[in-house]
């Protein structure tokens, strides 16, 4: 019985990653559009990716998309400190009426 597996070349596989990293498609709809699988072209790109952050400069600045995700998660970051905060003195003040409460009732 022969093999059904599919061999693709390099040159193939760097086509169907630019769909999705330079082209701004879904890895989904990629995948159905060339027909491979999207667990295989999702493989594809993590590799891409992977290889890009490596020979990214640490010095170089940011990218746009890049830029407003950092923004985004320092709001959410900072949002999360300030709610942390009002949970922790409703969880005070809790305990203070409690403990006026006991003392009431004794």
């Amino acid at each position: 019985m022969g093999s059904t597996r599919r061999h693709f070349t390099a040159e193939y596989k760097a086509n169907a990653v630019a769909l999705v990293l330079d082209d701004g498609r879904s890895i989904a709809e990629a995948a159905r559009n060339i027909g491979v699988l999207e667990k295989t072209l999702g493989k594809w790109v993590k590799k891409e990716r992977d290889l890009r952050d490596e020979q990214r400069d640490p010095d170089e600045p940011l990218t746009r998309s890049e830029r407003a995700e950092l923004e985004q998660l320092r709001a959410d970051y900072q949002r999360l400190l300030d709610e942390n905060a009002h949970l922790q003195m409703q969880a005070s003040f809790a305990k203070k009426v409690a403990t006026w409460f006991a003392k009431d009732q004794q």
